[in-house]
């Protein structure tokens, strides 16, 4: 029986950054993956294959550049479903490969198969013919979330769709409804309507993306709407069910029923409300670990579950649930499991948001701010102000940052617009080091870049703190 320092379960961002951070510390390491491919959500089905299409589809539609070149302005004219998940299958072949080579570089040794607690440091692994039982000093469960997928909805793999199967699509629907106002739910909506789809959105509150700054929030909906989707905002989805095939087109549309009467239907219907976590496949009971309802597991600051040498990092344990979080949590988590001490976890860290156009945010919003009774002012720059703004064509693109009224620090940044997850991390980086809005004004910015946004708005909050126009 195979015995190491250290046994990581899933190769997702958590589970990756865990695997090779042990292998650092010149630990035995083994990582195991239930799937045949390496990943995770991340790689597979999530982050970066929705982030391909998106690519995909704002080169070869030339949105990205319509306000540049005019609105008639287009690389391809007929798009076929086949090239988006083509650039998508090239993307997610290049992260095996590269994920593969590091675990090789480091000496982690890669097992195939389903990982199961037989005893607080024994593991069985199953595979379709046979299995195995290996043992470890301390483990990290990096198992991740699917999506959440009720009993009511009665997905299929043509036309009721959960994101995990979004890109089996045999072809591009002419209509789409989306459920779900969360991250994923309008970055598929986005995209589609990109390509031409007509897209309903459907979300339950009263605006999508709840947690941005209303501000930000409000222009990202215009956007929305700009590009043709119809948002039902305050409804929430009853029954869904797939319609009989019309007799003379055979053609065959989902009906969606909302609770307050109305009835949608589209040719394809993608369901992204909640994900769920796989916990109950682990073992878990066995080793006297609980979850919750939604199968996530409980950690402390170190990421240690109630089991002392058992940790957890990633989706598995909730909030943010961003992969770029989840990678830290998993480095960190070794770190803290093998005595090497890191720094506390800071609580500046982006959000990204891949919806057309881009979200980004770090700190806190206007509301926030003002639930907590801190003065603060907003500057603002529009990227119709910048150069580097009309060469990209975007006019509707804004940086946004909240300054402290009485020491001027900065309190949150939030943009939206062409590269607003790249210019984000100027904004944290200075918020992490408890830097000014003069930082901004004082400092040469190359010219010319979407990164002027950041003096702009300074300037613009400043002149508001001093009364000057």
């Amino acid at each position: 029986m195979k015995h190491y320092d250290c046994v990581v379960i899933g190769t997702g961002p958590a589970g990756q950054k865990a695997a090779i951070q042990a292998a650092k510390l010149g630990k035995r390491v083994a990582i195991i993956e239930k799937n045949k491919v390496l990943g995770g959500a991340q790689v597979n089905t999530g982050t970066l294959p929705s982030k391909a299409l998106r690519e995909a589809a704002l080169h070869l539609t030339g949105a990205g550049k319509r306000g540049l070149f005019g609105e008639s302005y287009r690389v391809k004219q007929n798009i076929t479903i086949a090239d988006l998940v083509g650039v998508s299958q090239k993307v997610i072949q290049h992260e095996w490969e590269t994920i593969h080579d590091q675990f090789q570089r480091n000496n982690v040794e890669l097992i195939w198969g389903k990982a199961h607690f037989e005893g607080p440091n024994l593991l069985q692994i199953t595979r379709e013919t046979e299995s195995e039982m290996i043992t470890a000093d301390k483990f990290l469960l990096g198992v991740g979330t699917k999506p959440a997928k009720p009993d009511h909805v009665p997905f299929n793999d043509h036309n009721i769709l959960c994101s995990d199967m979004f890109l089996q699509l045999n072809k591009l629907p002419k209509t789409m409804i989306v459920v779900g106002g969360g991250v994923i739910g309008t970055e598929y909506a986005c995209i589609m309507a990109t390509l031409g789809v007509r897209v309903t959105l459907i979300e339950g509150r009263n605006n999508i993306l709840g947690f941005l700054d209303s501000e930000i929030c409000e222009a990202f909906q215009y956007f929305l709407r700009r590009s043709g989707v119809t948002l039902r905002l305050g409804e929430k989805v009853e029954h869904i069910k797939e319609l009989e095939a019309n007799p003379d087109t055979g053609e065959v549309l989902v009906e969606a029923q909302l609770e307050s009467g109305k009835t949608l239907r589209g040719e394809t219907l993608l369901y992204t409300v909640g994900r769920q976590g796989v916990c109950k496949q682990l073992g878990l009971e066995n080793v006297g670990i609980d979850f919750d309802d939604r199968e996530r597991l409980k950690v402390n600051e170190h990421y240690q579950t109630n089991v002392e040498h058992i940790y957890a990092a990633g989706d598995v344990i909730g909030f943010p649930a961003l992969a770029s979080t989840s990678m830290e949590q998993g480095r960190r988590a070794i770190c803290h499991a093998f005595g090497d001490p890191t720094e506390g976890f800071s609580k500046v860290f982006p959000f990204g948001i891949y919806s057309i156009p881009e979200i980004s945010m770090v700190g806190k919003t206007e509301e926030q701010l003002t639930n907590d009774g801190i003065p603060y002012e907003a500057g603002v720059a529009t990227y119709k102000e910048l150069a580097r703004g009309q060469l990209l064509g975007d006019e509707f693109g804004m940086l946004k940052i909240l300054i402290h009224q009485d020491t001027h620090e900065i309190l949150g940044v939030h943009a939206i617009g062409t590269g607003a997850t790249e210019i984000i991390h100027i904004g944290q980086a200075v918020m992490a080091h408890k830097g000014n809005a003069s930082f901004f004004v004082d400092n040469v910015f190359n010219f010319p870049t979407l990164a002027e946004a950041y003096k702009i708005a300074a300037y613009n909050g400043l002149n508001k703190l001093k009364h000057v126009a």
